[in-house]
């Protein structure tokens, strides 16, 4: 008997909604794409996102991609998880303490075999590469390249924490491609979720690079996301306002709460 699979697929270059700030609901998540104002001299989107998801509410797993040159690098990625996926599926099954140590082992024997490398030889244009993992009360990433992921929670922005990771330059999967480099390059972590409602944002660069900036005040994006309950209003607005400022690059959310009952670590003290 095969896997129950539910799975999204979606990559810029099929469906690339200029001047179109769109909000899809897919099991928790939210999903918010836009292909840039075309006032601005926005004409393409080369964004994709890959997620799956375990029928039950155990897990989740998304892949957010930003490519550039074209969309060649997003498709392949795409192609590629997706054939993966049984894999990924029986990785995820296996207790917290083990599943996420295999999968990153996973991920990389794939992205460094020869098979994948002479693929990425072929296509033109190269992509930034996140996945995200949410897994019991732990969240897994591993990022190549400049897409952000965010953990926002009341006790960590009190402290002024909103990211997890930084966004790297000079990191991609595709033509030009950090797996075939003598040493590959990427980033990876594990957090554990506070107690209470958790939001999980990744995004690509549009959604940062313009108008006031979000970057510079990390607060404001705390707030934007936070400020409604309804976390597809809330991805929606942020859309409209990167519309609103002629945000030429596209714009890619995968955003979902998680509450997690569970006793989050404190001092002992």
């Amino acid at each position: 008997m095969g896997q129950t699979r539910e799975q999204f697929s979606w990559v810029g270059s099929n469906e690339m909604y200029l001047d179109q700030p769109t909000t899809s609901a897919y099991k928790s998540m939210v999903i918010g794409r836009y292909g840039g104002n075309t006032a601005a001299g926005a004409n393409k989107n080369e964004d994709g996102v890959y997620v799956l998801s375990e029928p039950g509410g155990g897990w989740e797993f998304a892949m957010l991609l930003d490519a550039h040159n074209t969309a060649e690098s997003a498709e392949l990625l795409v192609r590629t998880i997706n054939g993966e996926a049984g894999g990924i599926i029986r990785l995820l099954a296996l207790p917290v303490q083990q599943a996420f140590r295999a999968l990153e082992s996973f991920l990389l024997a794939i992205f460094q075999s020869e098979a994948f490398l002479s693929q990425c030889r072929q296509v033109t244009g190269e992509t930034a590469c996140l996945i995200c993992v949410r897994m019991e009360n732990y969240l897994w990433w591993f990022s190549v390249g400049d897409n952000s992921l965010y953990l926002l929670h009341p006790e960590l922005a009190a402290r002024g924490q909103y990211a997890l990771g930084q966004r790297n330059y000079f990191e991609w999967i595709g033509f030009v491609n950090t797996f075939a480099q003598p040493v590959a390059c990427y980033s990876s972590g594990i957090r554990e979720l506070r107690q209470g409602r958790n939001i999980i944002v990744m995004t690509t660069d549009g959604l940062l690079e313009v108008g006031e900036r979000l970057l510079e005040d990390p607060r404001r994006l705390y707030e934007a996301f936070t400020g409604r309950e309804d976390l597809e209003e809330c991805v929606a607005g942020v859309l409209a306002g990167v519309h609103e400022q002629l945000g030429r690059d596209s714009a890619t959310v995968v955003a979902w709460c998680y509450y997690n009952s569970r006793e989050a670590a404190m001092p002992s003290d």
